[in-house]
């Protein structure tokens, strides 16, 4: 796993504690910076009646059902196409066009053809999140060293077992990446669709917030959905780094 990044800590410190001394003597309007008090409060408040627990599931909810999609197409079809490139080559341009084109610009017609419910939400996840792990899982297929392969047909291997020994297991590290790059783009995806169309989830209740002038919670929703990455993003970290131990002992971290 990355180890924690000590500066880091150092910055948030600071911005914490000039955060703290700012609004104990009231160097700005509250309402525009709420004090870190007000947010631990409604924090607790949230806590306490279950609204913040409910949003955070949903959230959750909608990103596992729509990962887990993600993962059933992205890495049939990396594998595929990264197995047969002169085949990719005639379905380049429509995903290098699908894949300049924002998920959120889409939410007008995925709504019009999906309605205001889950499925709309489901579908930008799908395709916020897709192109990260299809194009990490195909990098990782076709760019296998090619020495690797000769070794292999010195050996006299099946094509088969070229791919299930030799190509596969060489192309996890980048399928893993392409994974942890694909949930941080869920991330963004369900939160921009919530705030658009949604009646929950952490989108929603920043929104609501926002509407009532709630600048605490709309702030401790932020802080949420940062902390919340952070996690994601250690999890895979260690997942990736793991692997790489495992199979490669020299494997410098610092590249995950």
């Amino acid at each position: 796993m990355k180890r924690l990044n000590i500066k880091g800590v150092y910055i948030f410190t600071l911005i914490f504690l000039i955060w703290g001394i700012g609004s104990f003597f009231n160097l700005w309007n509250s309402y525009i910076i709420p004090s870190p008090i007000k947010i631990w409060e409604s924090f607790l408040k949230l806590i306490e009646n279950g609204k913040l627990i409910k949003h955070i599931g949903i959230s959750l909810k909608r990103i596992g059902i729509g990962f887990s999609i993600t993962v059933f197409l992205a890495l049939p079809l990396g594998i595929f196409f990264g197995t047969f490139p002169r085949i990719y080559m005639y379905f380049k341009s429509i995903f290098e066009f699908l894949r300049h084109t924002p998920p959120l610009a889409l939410i007008p017609m995925i709504i019009l053809w999906f309605g205001i419910g889950e499925t709309s939400k489901i579908v930008i996840i799908v395709l916020a999140s897709f192109f990260p792990v299809f194009l990490n899982v195909l990098k990782g297929i076709s760019q296998c060293d090619k020495k690797y392969i000769e070794v292999g047909q010195v050996f006299k291997l099946s094509k088969k077992d070229i791919f299930y020994k030799i190509i596969l297991p060489n192309s996890i590290p980048d399928i893993l990446i392409g994974l942890k790059l694909g949930i941080g783009y869920s991330w963004r995806a369900i939160i921009g669709a919530e705030l658009i169309a949604a009646s929950s989830g952490i989108g929603y209740l920043i929104l609501d917030a926002q509407q009532i002038s709630r600048s605490d919670i709309v702030v401790l929703g932020i802080i949420v959905i940062g902390v919340t990455g952070i996690a994601t993003d250690y999890l895979f970290s260690y997942l990736v780094t793991s692997y790489l131990k495992k199979k490669k002992g020299d494997y410098n971290e610092e590249y995950v």
